[in-house]
Order: structure tokens, then C-alpha cells, then sequence
């Protein structure tokens, strides 16, 4: 499995076994249009990949890691932390820095990371200089998420780790596989993606989950009008023969989507229960044993 080098709110990686094998077989064109870290799209077996999310900024980045030689992009990376002077557990370890991995780099590097958030904070335009530190900023940040303010800067804290060997190798591999592979990144509004109705198309959608709070469903983000307009969206991709899976969540803490079970069943879509025994199962109403029940809902 390839690995998102983004620890992006949502992702599906250990969700992929469970996945990916309920997709179609043979897919000419697919479609991830909430692309987010792209873990679908990278691992998704497809002639042509089209990944697609409204974050420009992570975009830009995934468009400028394709064009980048691997090795290239590694010496970059080194030479940048070189010049903020922030850590490098991988050649030195954790005892040069009077740390271990258990309390983490943070400290170390609190100082450095504000100067980083500075210089990328300053740079107004799309640019290789911006997009690089972007990266940076997602390594060495708290749980290398992404989060911006309203002003549009980037505000993550420090985070206890560096760019180690794991996320080396991490990153490495999907750099050379969306390099090496037919993969497309767009950022638009999802419904102004031109799908092709010719062929194989298969569309996979991962939206905001309206009934959770996560950050991206707070500051009035994803909401009810939203949800609807996007199942809406997918029935008319149904009638028009192109097959979908949508990532959702039925039930979380009780609450009950009841907008999303009436729209399955009424179109007599199907319901599958993720669960994490990544083991496949079709989703019972009756079935109260999970505290989130994350689904997988298909037209075919």
C-alpha cells in the first residue's frame, strides 16, 4: 500500500484493505473528488487517476511533489532543515539533541518551526519555494496535520517528530508512484469536475462527515444544504450509469444520519459497514455495537 506523506483529518489508509477491493474491477477513469491526502487515489487501480479536493494548497503541493525527482525533492528537504536549523533524529539521533523519542523533538525545534511558519506565512503566490516549506511545515508540525487560520496563514504548533526514516521511506514511495503512474490533480469544486460517461468511470466520494465534528465541519463548513446537493449530485451520476461509492458515517455517538439512511434507502443503494476489523459486512439499523459506524455506500 502506498502511504499519503499528509496526516490529513479523515484519511482513509487503514481503511484501504476493506476498500479497495469493493471497488469495480477494470476502471478506465477514477475519480476521487475529495481527494484530501490522496490515499484512495494513489492506491487506486485505474488506466487514468483523477484526483481532485477544494484545498488549492494541498494541490499545489501533491502537483509540485509530481514534477520533482525523488532525489531531488530529498535534497531539498535536508538542505532546508539545514538552513532553519531544525533536527535530523535520522542521521544523529535523539541523544544529540538531549532527547529521547518517547518526549519528542518540540522543544527543540519550537524556536525554529515559528521562523518556518514566518517565511511560509510571508509567501503570498504559489510558488516551488512555498510548496516546499508547506512540506516542512506538515513534518514537523503537531501530528503533521494541516490547519490554517482566518487570515489564511498557517497555524499548527511544533510536533514531537522530524522527517525520520519511516516518513522518509513514506515519502519516497509515493513521490515515484505518482510520478510513474497516470494521476491527475485538479482542484476544483467537486461538481465542476468533467466526469466521462464513456467507458469504465468510477467515482469514489470521501466528504466532510456532517454528523461528526472535525475541524473542517466547524466555522460553518460542510453542512445539511451541503450534503444534500452532494446526494443529488450522486443519484444523478447513478441515472446517468456511472457507478459511486460514497465514504460516510451512519450513526456517531448516537446520532443517527437520517438525511443519508432515507436517500439509501429510497434509491435502494447499498449500505456496507466498515468496522475496525476492516472485515466486510452489510450495515443493520439494528446493529447499536459500534460508536461510530462508518459505511461504504454503493449503486452497484
Amino acid at each position: 500500500m502506498i502511504k499519503s506523506p499528509l496526516n490529513y483529518t479523515g484519511g482513509k489508509f487503514k481503511l484501504l484493505p476493506q476498500i479497495l477491493p469493493m471497488f469495480p474491477k477494470n476502471i478506465d477513469n477514477f475519480y476521487d473528488l475529495f481527494c484530501g491526502g490522496a490515499n484512495v487515489g494513489a492506491n487506486a487501480v485505474s488506466k487514468k487517476v483523477h484526483c481532485n479536493d477544494i484545498n488549492e494548497k494541498v494541490i499545489h503541493l501533491f502537483q509540485y511533489l509530481q514534477k520533482v525527482p525523488a532525489n531531488q525533492l530529498l535534497k531539498m528537504i535536508d538542505d532546508t532543515v539545514l538552513e532553519h536549523n531544525l533536527t535530523d533524529s535520522r542521521t544523529y539521533g535523539y541523544s544529540h539533541y538531549q532527547c529521547d523519542s518517547s518526549s519528542g523533538l518540540a522543544s527543540v525545534n519550537k524556536e525554529s518551526f515559528i521562523e518556518l511558519k514566518k517565511e511560509y506565512n510571508s509567501l503570498t503566490t504559489n510558488s516551488d519555494r512555498k510548496n516546499l516549506l508547506f512540506y516542512l511545515l506538515i513534518i514537523f508540525g503537531f501530528n503533521n496535520q494541516i490547519r490554517f487560520n482566518k487570515k489564511d496563514q498557517y497555524n499548527m504548533p511544533v510536533g514531537k517528530r522530524d522527517f525520520n526514516s519511516n516518513m522518509r521511506k513514506n515519502f519516497t514511495a509515493f513521490i515515484e508512484h505518482i510520478q510513474t503512474h497516470n494521476i491527475q490533480f485538479t482542484s476544483k469544486n467537486y461538481h465542476e469536475v468533467d466526469i466521462e460517461h464513456s467507458g469504465n468511470s468510477f467515482v469514489y466520494v470521501d466528504p466532510p462527515y456532517l454528523i461528526t465534528t472535525a475541524t473542517y465541519n466547524e466555522s460553518d463548513g460542510w453542512n445539511e444544504t451541503k450534503e444534500v446537493e452532494l446526494l443529488k449530485y450522486l443519484k444523478t451520476l447513478s441515472d446517468n450509469g456511472i457507478k459511486f461509492a460514497l465514504s460516510n458515517v451512519i450513526e456517531h455517538k448516537n446520532n443517527k444520519h437520517i438525511v443519508l439512511d432515507e436517500w439509501v434507502k429510497e434509491n435502494n443503494f447499498n449500505c456496507h459497514l466498515l468496522n475496525f476489523s476492516y472485515a466486510n459486512s452489510s450495515y443493520q439499523l439494528k446493529d447499536k455495537t459500534a460508536v461510530t459506524q462508518e459505511v461504504l455506500i454503493t449503486n452497484y
